[in-house]
């Protein structure tokens, strides 16, 4: 099976897995999508993850709040590969005043957007998350 936008599938089954309360969910492995995790992990929006080399997934165990109400409460794609978006240092801006993150994919490796204005790299914003 083939995809025309893997970072796309990824956020949706994040987002599905999510509304439905799953404990987790399984997406196919690539290096981009393991940033992109580690940086979800580090914020606060994915309890913890595993990779599994031989069956080629990650397995992302979603956080809940004590009421089992998803701290994810919503996720964007912004740069698509038919219309790519690209955003310079300087105009790299806080999501909902500083509660979401955007990830962006730089020169120096994929960052979340308060990284990315510490190192003073612009480059391709992949999604939203809050």
């Amino acid at each position: 099976m083939s995809f025309n936008d893997p970072i796309a599938d990824y956020l949706t089954r994040i987002r599905n897995a999510a509304c439905v309360k799953h404990k987790y969910v399984d997406i196919p492995l690539s290096k981009m999508k393991v940033s992109i995790t580690e940086i979800l992990q580090r914020q606060g929006f994915v309890k913890d993850f595993l990779i599994n080399e031989n069956k080629r997934i990650i397995r992302i165990f979603l956080a809940y709040n004590a009421n089992r109400i998803s701290i994810i409460k919503g996720l964007k794609r912004v740069s698509t590969p038919g219309r790519r978006k690209y955003v310079p240092c300087k105009d790299i801006s806080n999501i909902f005043g500083g509660i979401g993150i955007s990830i962006i994919s730089t020169p120096k490796g994929i960052l979340d957007n308060n990284l990315a204005k510490k190192m003073n790299v612009g480059g391709e914003m992949l999604c939203k998350i809050w």
